[in-house]
């Protein structure tokens, strides 16, 4: 039987599947899902295009992105917990999808 495939290709699997477009750390100006490993887990970033961040700079008054943010990571964050997986509160940085071994435990 072969092994497990490692959270990140999971996350991006459960993300890819729901829809979501995924970028590289590499990719700029490009918006999408950036998925890294960290010591943790897996970090989920969402990354706004140059032309959203201009169209927003336009709006006083705003946050640049923090709204759609927040409901992208709110999005991300169920379809993760959907599969079972345990996803940390979102921050700023993005959510942090944990580690089997790293899951708190109830």
């Amino acid at each position: 039987m072969p092994p497990p495939a490692s959270l990140a290709v999971q996350v991006r699997h459960a993300l890819s599947e729901a829809g979501f477009h995924l970028v590289a750390n590499t990719d700029s100006g490009t918006s999408g899902l950036q998925v890294s490993e960290t010591p943790a887990g897996v970090l989920v970033r969402w990354v706004a295009s140059d032309g959203f961040h201009a169209l927003a700079a336009g709006q006083s008054g705003r946050a640049p992105d923090g709204g759609i943010r927040a409901v992208v990571q709110a999005a991300v964050g169920g379809v993760l917990m959907q599969r079972g997986h345990t996803v940390t509160t979102p921050e700023e940085d993005g959510i942090l999808v944990l580690a089997p071994s790293t899951t708190p435990s109830q």
